[in-house]
């Protein structure tokens, strides 16, 4: 049943404001119900102040500087050459082909350093748009990520499988998070055993080394280089293929990964877990000792699988410190026990 339009004052006796439905108005008097205002209003966003950029002094101071040490080289170079030519022709002719020698493997190791820094600059913006399309589900770039990825990681002979299995996904499967999640599935699941194994062996090899070696420099020389190794076989393992500036930049975002993400207290919080349940009393002081070096060497290879990964964790589950951790723990208690063992001579 409709009611009619009608006209009414607001005091008039005959209208009634009532909040609250159930209450029913007298026979002839009419109902007004107030609806509460919404003061949620839009608030105005100053827009972001511009930093005024300046001039990067320190970029044309180090550029300066390695334009001198350069025009150094050259001119010691070419004095070296003119007194041996000096002394005899021969000498001077091989001094030349000796410097010609060195200039053209400088130039070929600046081209894989160049070749390295430019891989690893398309592998971190592949993943930031990877993340950009599984947020959006966005079918087209996913899959040009798809195919930038397999072009990448075309040199891996175990991946070839799941290559072809991608190739055919690419048109069957609509939504972009979808193909990026089987993509990762496909194509992440095996390097990131791999990954995984890399990680473990170098933390049980910089666990056993610095149980053993008799000097703190040598521990502390052992675990540079084995982390160092380790990372630049991550990033080779996902198709990064660093050069020494390369490792640099890699370690670099690997300490800033460390930092922003707080892994550095989670992996202590994980020590002291570990080291409260009876593993430090079963361990001596040096197998301890080797055994939180091997963690933190873990927890770095960790970080850096995140860091030289093509594709974000998404349909996948990061790999725990505590696998590699417990691993590691139970080998060295093992270790601990078996010297126990043995009968004094």
């Amino acid at each position: 049943m409709t009611r009619r339009p009608a006209a009414f004052r607001l005091d008039d006796p005959h209208v009634v404001v009532a909040a609250d439905e159930e209450a029913r108005p007298a026979r002839g008097a009419v109902r007004v119900m107030p609806e509460p205002e919404n003061f949620d209003l839009p608030v105005p966003v100053a827009p972001p102040l511009s930093v005024r950029r300046r001039f990067p002094w320190s970029t044309v101071f180090w550029s300066a500087l390695g334009g001198l040490l350069a025009l150094g080289a050259g001119l010691a170079m070419t004095a070296l050459i003119e007194d041996l030519y000096a002394r005899a022709t021969w000498l001077g002719t091989l001094g030349a082909a000796l410097a010609a020698l060195a200039t053209l493997s400088l130039l070929v190791i600046c081209i894989k350093e160049i070749a390295g820094l430019l891989r690893l600059a398309s592998i971190e913006k592949l993943r930031a748009r990877a993340e950009a399309a599984i947020a959006q589900d966005d079918r087209d770039a996913a899959r040009a990520i798809v195919r930038e990825l397999t072009a990448t990681l075309s040199a891996t002979p175990q991946l070839a499988r799941s290559h072809a299995e991608l190739e055919s996904h690419l048109t069957e499967i609509i939504d972009g998070r979808d193909l990026l999640h089987i993509a990762e599935r496909g194509l992440m699941a095996p390097l990131d055993q791999e990954a995984a194994r890399i990680v473990a062996r170098a933390a049980t090899r910089v666990s056993i080394v610095t149980a053993v070696s008799p000097r703190a420099a040598l521990d502390v020389a052992f675990v540079l280089f084995a982390a160092l190794s380790m990372i630049r076989r991550l990033a080779a393992l996902y198709g990064g293929r660093p050069g020494m500036l390369g490792t640099i930049r890699l370690v670099r975002h690997i300490i800033a990964h460390l930092t922003v993400t707080g892994s550095i207290a989670a992996g202590d919080s994980l020590i002291q877990q570990m080291l409260g349940h009876g593993v430090a009393a079963k361990l001596s002081a040096r197998l301890g000792e080797g055994v939180l070096n091997g963690l933190l060497t873990a927890r770095l290879g960790l970080a850096a699988i995140e860091v030289a990964r093509p594709l974000p964790f998404a349909a996948l589950a990061k790999p725990a410190l505590s696998d590699i951790a417990g691993d590691l723990v139970r080998r060295r208690g093992e270790a601990a026990a078996g010297d126990k063992a043995l009968p004094d001579g």
